[in-house]
């Protein structure tokens, strides 16, 4: 069932969203070489827990960090540890918390001194298809609207969308209906409703779409080894106009 929700569950979901966006942007800045990536989870969990909230990752399906962190060919579910980030890494942090009984949800790929062109337009592209993604989130739009123009700004760009992970439904719950592909033909699902949340999520390879989860069961990798680039936003359906972003 997919859930609309109403004006107060929308407010304490801004305010969710805001800490979220908070806790990403403060976390992004310290991305440098030589910090670990378990450095930076200690730093979220610091972080979420001045803000009063708790971590959505930490323990869900017994996953053992506060944020998601992947490295280069790592397209999502990266554990921090104690790889350190190297000069001319790209490191995707995903920050999901709970605050007063609702989920902010949201990624950015960073750029750690990068200085090859193709990479760049990687990173470029994702984030243009999640704000192509968010304009094409609008009320009487239908659900694969935003799949097809998620998939044409990344396929445009030369790039190949991951099919195995898609975007969710977010609110009380961190995954909630519907799913939300990044790709697909448009005018297809149902119609887009004012209250709906979700997370938009491009995953975007630099090569094959192909991926496949490590040994330690969660994170994922592009199968070829080439980089892949993960931005997301928590948004809500307006009465007009594109979604509004809540991260």
């Amino acid at each position: 069932m997919i859930i609309v929700k109403i004006p107060a569950e929308l407010e304490t979901m801004r305010v969710s969203g805001r800490i979220a966006a908070n806790v990403r942007d403060q976390i992004c800045s310290l991305v440098s070489p030589g910090t670990t990536t378990a450095e930076l989870d200690a730093h979220a969990a610091r972080l979420i827990a001045e803000n009063k909230a708790e971590s959505a990752f930490l323990g869900y399906r017994g996953y053992p960090g506060n944020i998601c962190i992947s490295v280069n060919e790592e397209v999502v579910h990266g554990i921090p540890g104690q790889r350190r980030i190297e000069l001319g890494d790209i490191v995707s942090i995903d920050v999901g918390i709970r605050h007063e009984g609702y989920i902010g949800d949201t990624a950015v790929t960073v750029m750690v001194g990068v200085s090859t062109l193709e990479v760049v337009n990687l990173v470029d592209a994702t984030r243009d298809a999640l704000e192509a993604g968010i304009d094409a989130a609008r009320a009487g739009n239908r659900l694969s609207d935003i799949s097809h123009a998620i998939e044409s700004v990344a396929v445009a760009a030369g790039f190949s969308v991951v099919r195995e992970f898609v975007g969710h439904g977010v609110g009380a719950d961190l995954h909630e209906d519907p799913q939300i592909p990044n790709f697909g033909q448009p005018g297809r699902g149902p119609k887009l409703r004012p209250g709906m949340t979700l997370a938009l999520e491009p995953m975007v390879n630099m090569g094959l779409a192909g991926v496949r989860t490590t040994d330690n069961g969660w994170t994922v990798v592009a199968t070829d080894g080439l980089p892949s680039a993960h931005f997301e936003h928590t948004v809500a359906i307006r009465a007009a106009g594109p979604a509004e972003i809540l991260t």
